[in-house]
């Protein structure tokens, strides 16, 4: 085994030789560009000469760079074609991503916001956006895919090495697209069996609480006051807001029935200073009774 996934190793070459023969261009270019300054500087031929072709020259310069051309692409689909074949036994999870978080969802049903897999096993990622183009990307296993709404989309490897690995997202999302950071956790199957059998809710948390970090809530909005893209849930419950309906400011108090509108319907009624149409609609991920734990969380952050 090499590296810390199984496609380490046939990335790593492809890339390896194509940095190697752009180096070796650069500086025998460079080495060439200078020697023709010099050789051929106005002191020494002060009468240009034409050339009118060389047949040898011209086939060489053709042909060299083709082969080059083949074995670089031979190389880069070696790595590449592999990443496309999953193995009928891969561990299917799936990816969501949305600004400005990614979540994960496993057999069970288990929801985490940091990827867990067995070492020494395929691991299958169906990757599904929900709002946005993003980029999956692992740079320690060598893999990147992009994650685009409507579009199905896969990728797949297997963890050679235990540890934690950083997960980034190379496809500009938005305004807090640099905070959507994850990491995958490798450990050993048996390990990975009982976390998948156990709850990771701290105990003693709200449920309400639970949902919206499930969801990525609190990414784009605050629990202590601060402001981010959306107003802060603090005190959020019966506070007077200003809205903007169709172009039209009204004031509105923060019930149960706009809490839910807003959740549902996001850009109906947004709050007057922040942008509309950054929040997507959740009516086709939360039931009425998340909908109702979220409300009753909100009645407690005072």
């Amino acid at each position: 085994m090499s590296g810390a996934s199984n496609f380490v190793e046939g990335v790593d070459l492809a890339f390896t030789i194509i940095l190697g023969a752009s180096i070796f261009f650069l500086i025998a270019i460079t080495i060439l560009m200078i020697y023709f300054v010099i050789r051929y500087r106005k002191s020494k031929n002060p009468k240009a000469s034409q050339i009118h072709g060389n047949n040898k020259l011209e086939i060489i310069w053709t042909v060299i760079p083709t082969i080059l051309v083949l074995i670089m692409f031979y190389y880069g689909w070696m790595g590449y074609k592999p990443m496309r074949e999953v193995p009928d036994d891969a561990i299917p999870i799936t990816v969501y991503g949305q600004m400005w978080s990614w979540s994960y969802e496993y057999e069970n049903g288990k929801i985490s916001d940091k990827l867990v897999v067995p070492l020494n096993k395929a691991v299958r990622l169906d990757l599904v956006s929900r709002d946005v183009i993003h980029s999956f990307y692992i740079p320690a296993f060598r893999i990147k895919e992009d994650v685009v709404p409507g579009t199905d989309n896969y990728m797949w490897f297997i963890a050679q090495e235990e540890g934690s690995f950083n997960v980034f997202c190379a496809e500009y999302c938005g305004d807090r697209h640099a905070y959507m950071l994850s990491t995958v956790e490798v450990i050993p199957e048996t390990e990975y069996l009982a976390w998948l059998d156990r709850s990771d809710v701290p105990e003693g948390q709200h449920p309400g609480l639970t949902i919206l970090k499930q969801n990525a809530c609190i990414s784009c909005h605050s629990l202590d006051g601060s402001k981010l893209i959306g107003p802060s849930f603090q005190g959020i419950y019966g506070r007077t807001e200003t809205v903007v309906e169709e172009g039209t400011d009204s004031e509105i108090t923060v019930d149960d029935d706009y809490i839910k509108s807003s959740i549902n319907e996001p850009n109906l009624q947004v709050v007057k200073d922040y942008t509309p149409g950054l929040m997507i609609s959740y009516k086709e991920q939360l039931s009425d009774e998340d909908l109702n734990q979220i409300i009753e969380y909100f009645k407690t952050l005072k």
